[in-house]
């Protein structure tokens, strides 16, 4: 599918967190093996399938191969793959058993919010489609007042959420 930019420092922090405040990027000892594995995982438990799922890590950027039912949960690996503080790049080998049109990909910034993504991607007065962003999106989204700056959203077709 391609190479696919993230922001390295922004995203989920995947050496835990609390309530009050988010877990430190990635210590330097961490291998690149033990990374893999918690993005494996998180994919996993977002419910996000593929056969022969396979995830490694080169520095800041996650390879993944194997084959995914569909273009919409192709798309859904890579972002939960990239949405991760200290991943800068996503090379996806994944194949796609139903190709579909594929997304627009687009990096949130400060003072964004769904409804101006919406209708700067559907047009104006196309606001209220902000609901086919969420639904694109989840995970990370999961609260639509919620949006991360540096976080990278699917923008579906209209309709193909």
């Amino acid at each position: 599918m391609g190479l696919f930019n993230f922001i390295k420092d922004a995203g989920h922090k995947m050496f835990g967190s609390s309530k009050a405040e988010a877990a430190p990027a990635a210590p330097a000892a961490a291998a690149p093996t033990d990374i893999a594995a918690l993005v494996k995982k998180q994919i996993e438990d977002a419910g996000l399938k593929a056969e022969g799922l396979n995830v490694s890590v080169d520095g800041d950027k996650v390879v993944l191969g194997g084959m995914a039912p569909s273009q919409e949960i192709a798309e859904k690996i890579i972002l939960t793959a990239g949405n991760n503080n200290g991943v800068a790049q996503v090379d996806s080998q994944l194949g796609v058993n139903t190709p579909g049109t594929p997304s627009t990909m687009y990096t949130v910034v400060k003072g964004d919010t769904l409804w101006a993504i919406a209708e700067k991607h559907y047009g104006k007065g196309k606001g209220n489609l902000y609901k086919e962003i969420v639904k694109a999106n989840t995970p990370p989204v999961k609260d639509p007042d919620h949006i991360l700056p540096g976080w990278v959203l699917r923008i579906p077709p209209v309709g193909q959420a």
